[in-house]
């Protein structure tokens, strides 16, 4: 019978590795990484379900590290792929930090920049690319990338990259990379996508799931506060923000103008340096908002979910869910940028009547419900706009429509009153036009 494993030191890691990962100040290994690593330096391949912030990116750096050991030739040894720039830079840090003592060369390949500068770091020899799956294949496909020595894959945050729109470009690189290797998939939930795309190059892989798909850490503290519009939503905002227990804050919107006009309408009062970073934003502005943000230079950083996945920052007090994500996943990665690395945390939704739809789909996700609180009495309660109240009224028709097709919707009965009315209206008329003749 195998010893039990609470130590890096019983996975038998070179002392290269060992000295990098006490530098980092990890003395045990999580759940994942107890799990993973003797399966993948066994030579396995492996399907790893586990929610974020659970340590599952070292579970595959590194044993890819001691598989690959030192720098050899220069072409590439292994392949990650991540869904975004943000998870990319945050999975190739970690290489970074694993690799202090060993000479292996590794380089980060995304877009929103230049290629000028990666291709020449390819062309001094690499061992491990960490790469988004369209720069990898535009780099291949101008012939800057030989896949030929390429023996092991990795697939980071995988169900996020079938969000995406990924598969087309993954199967064309699983075309153009040697069959023969060794196959990692992670993913924190496990949807129908994520399930095909592994039967499609996976090996008969041994899974491993620590917890149960999208699993809430419990070290996180989740409250919902329900708000009648988006005004409101921005006074309930300030007045949190003017507690000094929220000392390191993400605040989460669905879209790329909501979160500029957040930013905008923060950055005029006195709340703390606060930063915004979304997809519009260029690749500079973002690594350098996060870096501020987790240096301490920064209290606010309003983003869109390119923030949801991969930034692992320590001691992140608050997460604020300024919109609630219609893509339910993204609600376990948001909250997960919180309570990490067993410290604790707090995640608090802010829910208009057209968003309750979407809590009631997440809670039934993550298999419990969300903590409703009152609205402080101190908060000014605006009045909601005619415009909103009718968006709000469409959304929630939808949302019906969606539960029951047969479903008419209030706006469709309005509109065929209204049209009757019309046509008595028109009849009077006639009548009248037709006396005075």
């Amino acid at each position: 019978m195998a010893e039990p494993i609470t130590t890096f030191k019983d996975f038998k890691l070179n002392r290269q590795i060992l000295n990098a990962i006490e530098e980092q100040g990890y003395t045990s290994p999580t759940p994942i990484q107890i799990k993973a690593i003797p399966l993948i330096i066994a030579g396995h391949d492996v399907m790893g379900v586990a929610q974020t912030g659970t340590g599952k990116t070292a579970a595959f750096v590194l044993p890819l590290i001691m598989k690959i050991k030192y720098a050899q030739g220069e072409h590439p040894r292994a392949l990650i792929l991540a869904p975004t720039k943000e998870l990319v830079l945050q999975i190739e840090n970690n290489i970074r930090n694993y690799t202090t003592y060993c000479d292996l060369r590794h380089i980060a390949l995304y877009g929103g920049v230049g290629p000028k500068t990666q291709i020449e770091n390819i062309s001094e020899g690499v061992d491990i690319i960490v790469a988004t799956p369209g720069r990898f294949l535009d780099l291949y496909l101008r012939g800057e990338i030989n896949t030929k020595q390429i023996k092991t894959l990795v697939l980071d945050e995988a169900d996020k990259m079938m969000d995406m729109g990924f598969m087309h470009q993954i199967r064309k690189i699983l075309e153009v990379i040697p069959t023969k290797r060794q196959n990692l998939l992670f993913s924190a939930t496990m949807p129908s996508k994520v399930i095909e795309l592994s039967e499609e190059f996976l090996e008969f892989p041994e899974t491993v799931e620590v917890t149960p798909q999208a699993t809430t850490a419990d070290t996180i503290e989740q409250v919902l506060y329900q708000v009648p519009n988006m005004r409101t939503k921005i006074n309930f905002l300030v007045h949190l923000l003017n507690d000094e227990l929220f000392n390191r804050v993400i605040v989460f919107t669905k879209t790329k103008t909501t979160a500029d006009n957040v930013f905008k309408y923060l950055s005029r009062i006195d709340v703390g340096e606060i930063r915004v970073i979304h997809s519009n934003k260029g690749q500079n502005s973002r690594i350098n908002a996060v870096e501020e943000f987790k240096n301490g230079n920064v209290r606010v950083l309003v983003s869109t979910d390119v923030a949801s996945r991969g930034l692992d920052i320590s001691l992140v007090s608050h997460v604020i869910n300024f919109d609630i994500p219609t893509l339910y996943e993204d609600y376990v990665h948001r909250i997960g940028r919180t309570g990490r690395a067993n410290n604790t945390g707090v995640a608090i939704s802010l829910s208009t009547p057209s968003e309750v739809y979407h809590i009631s789909k997440i809670e039934k996700l993550i298999r419990k419900p969300i903590d409703i609180k009152p609205l402080p009495s101190t908060i000014e309660i605006a009045k909601t706009d005619v415009a909103e109240r009718q968006e709000m009224a469409l959304e929630i028709d939808r949302q019906k429509r969606l539960e029951n097709p047969d479903f008419k919707g209030a706006f469709h009965e309005k509109k065929r009153d209204f049209s009757k009315e019309k046509t008595k209206s028109s009849k009077k008329r006639n009548f009248r036009k037709g006396r005075k003749k």
